[in-house]
């Protein structure tokens, strides 16, 4: 059986850290909140930067793209935008007397789907097959995306007015959805001196292909049976719990597993542990719980209920 070894995860610590710094030096943030969005990215999930307008969130997105050899699309989303201008439209070639399949934005390595909540339903629809199963189907025939294919939607949560509520469905295929917040009054005026005399473009630091081996290394990171029941115990009590209407599904336990096999890599550990499973349930789970309550933060307080009542393994 193949192993992570220890000369591979100080390659891979490398890289998230120069990656990580890369981003930094554009956006004034918590590092916690860019190891987050790169944990998403090397996952091979798509992660929702859900905040107030004006705290990075697109900002973010751009600079991980940016910090890629990678290709990079943007899809500002607004009620008028189709499906097909996302995915791809037909037309004829004269020349081959023919139709012919034009990829749309989707078809990129990182795409940047900003303000999300502002296009229909059937449009966010349509970033759902893309999203799961890493290609488009257009008139029977399948296109694969290219290799890595992530997805980083914002989400304004400050305005109704013009907006489409996310359906639970869609929010599913999220992997991680988390905010940014506030800055600190010192980091504000970072933001400041950083603007004073315009924004900056991060370099370079990592290719595609160094981001699809390090995708492929988290497979080796050990999950050991009780870190897998204790998992399981955490999804089963969102589901029994009162203050839930609907828990956590089957997918969102694997995508809770694969996260924590993320974050042990990014620690420089061959095997994920119960602590890595709680210190990112609430960005994996915390929008795939309904709660009863339609309080502000009641989903978080369920959450945090539920990881106190299930006991820590040893």
């Amino acid at each position: 059986m193949t192993t992570f070894s220890s000369t591979a995860i100080e390659g891979f610590q490398r890289r998230v850290q120069a990656l990580t710094d890369n981003i930094l030096e554009v956006v004034v943030a918590k590092p916690g909140v860019v190891r987050m969005a790169v944990l998403g990215l090397l996952c091979q999930g798509h992660v929702l930067l859900d905040d107030l307008p004006g705290v990075g969130k697109t900002l973010l997105a751009k600079a991980l793209a940016r910090s890629l050899d990678a290709s990079f699309k943007r899809i500002q989303f607004t009620p008028d935008l189709l499906p097909s201008d996302i995915t791809g439209s037909s037309i004829y070639d004269p020349s081959s007397q023919a139709f012919r399949f034009v990829p749309g934005p989707i078809f990129a390595n990182v795409v940047l789907a900003d303000e999300i909540n502002r296009s229909s339903p059937r449009t966010q629809s349509a970033l759902l097959e893309a999203m799961g199963e890493g290609q488009v189907t257009f008139d029977g025939v399948a296109h694969p995306l290219p290799r890595p294919f992530f997805v980083i939607a914002t989400r304004n949560l400050a305005e109704m007015h013009g907006t489409f509520p996310l359906p639970q469905a869609q929010l599913d295929r999220f992997l991680l959805a988390f905010g940014i917040g506030y800055p600190s009054q010192e980091e504000e005026v970072e933001i400041l001196e950083r603007h004073e005399r315009g924004r900056s473009s991060p370099p370079t630091v990592l290719s595609a292909e160094e981001i699809v081996t390090m995708q492929d290394q988290l497979y080796l990171v050990e999950v050991s049976r009780p870190v897998k029941e204790y998992i399981a115990r955490i999804v089963a009590e969102t589901r029994a719990s009162d203050e839930i209407a609907i828990g956590v599904s089957p997918r969102g336990a694997v995508h809770l597993q694969r996260v924590a096999q993320g974050r042990a890599a990014m620690e420089g550990r061959s095997f994920a542990t119960p602590d890595d499973v709680k210190s990112v349930a609430p960005a994996v789970l915390l929008h795939r719980l309904l709660p009863r309550s339609s309080q502000s933060g009641a989903a978080a307080a369920s959450l945090d209920a539920v990881l106190d009542a299930v006991p820590i393994p040893l």
